[in-house]
């Protein structure tokens, strides 16, 4: 048994389905002994994935940057997360797609000859946040943001990650807000995002943050709801000073941040722009 799964879960591993208890990979996968690989994460409400096109367009680049051979093609990609869904044990899931590089013996240099990628998926049950958190919020603290400088591949390296959770975790906080040098970038699951006299504003989309599926959706929103948006540099300064703060990823969906540090964001409550944002985004899930 696996602890937190099912023991009948249903896995996906080069080419066949098994269940997750079953599921072997080579000790010299190099995802394994090194972390090379990536991967992506699709929320699918009854049954059909949300923004699918954009998670796979991110997953191209991933593998691109890392210079990891495509290992399907958008089809079969498309087909697999279809089918994932479908022996899902809820409708509404967590589709989790992760390829490394592969197997090889233990070298840090990439292997000279070519080698098969490994291809990972699973479906795991995804329950969107709860009424009360979408009107309570949720707490954040701020800690300095110590890992890598390519944040925008979304790879399985994510011990920094973890460890910024953690910190949350022990604060007895929901997420983390990060700052490299004095600025803001983001959580270490999420991307955060300050609202400052009615105009939304987002760290620019670099190499210091994860630009998350919803970086764009949010962009999008705000247009059809007729509320600015900016991305530039955020100081700590404007972040503690914030009219409302938001947390967004692909299971967070959009929260509002309504403690920071310890203190209230604005009056302790969900803002307007939120309310907009929060509305936008449920209207795109329904139209699905």
């Amino acid at each position: 048994m696996i602890p937190g799964m099912p023991g009948d879960s249903q896995v996906y591993l080069n080419g066949e389905f098994t269940r997750a208890d079953q599921a072997k990979i080579s000790v010299l996968d190099r995802g394994f002994i090194f972390g090379d690989g990536i991967y992506e994460v699709v929320p699918v409400y009854n049954g059909k994935p949300f923004r699918m096109t954009e998670h796979l367009d991110r997953l191209d680049r991933s593998l691109k940057a890392l210079s990891i051979a495509q290992p399907m093609a958008r089809a079969e990609w498309v087909e697999l997360i279809g089918e994932l869904a479908r022996r899902s044990a809820t409708a509404t899931c967590i589709v989790y797609l992760q390829v490394t590089r592969g197997v090889y013996k233990r070298d840090h240099a990439f292997p000279k000859e070519a080698i098969r990628p490994t291809v990972f998926g699973m479906a795991t049950v995804f329950n969107p946040p709860s009424a009360a958190q979408r009107e309570q919020g949720v707490s954040l603290i701020s800690i300095p943001d110590e890992r890598w400088l390519h944040c925008e591949i979304k790879s399985v390296s994510l011990l920094g990650n973890v460890l910024a959770r953690q910190q949350a975790v022990e604060a007895g906080a929901d997420e983390v807000a990060q700052f490299r040098d004095g600025f803001l970038t983001e959580g270490s699951s999420s991307n955060i995002w300050v609202v400052s006299g009615g105009k939304l504003l987002a760290p620019p989309k670099n190499n210091l943050i994860l630009e998350g599926i919803r970086y764009g959706l949010m962009g999008e929103l705000a247009a059809e709801a007729g509320i600015a948006f900016e991305a530039r540099r955020l100081s700590r300064e404007e972040v503690a000073a914030a009219d409302e703060l938001l947390v967004t990823s692909a299971t967070k969906e959009v929260l509002p941040a309504t403690s920071y540090d310890g203190k209230p964001v604005g009056n302790g409550k969900p803002g307007p722009v939120y309310a907009r944002l929060r509305a936008g985004y449920d209207a795109r899930i329904a139209a699905l």
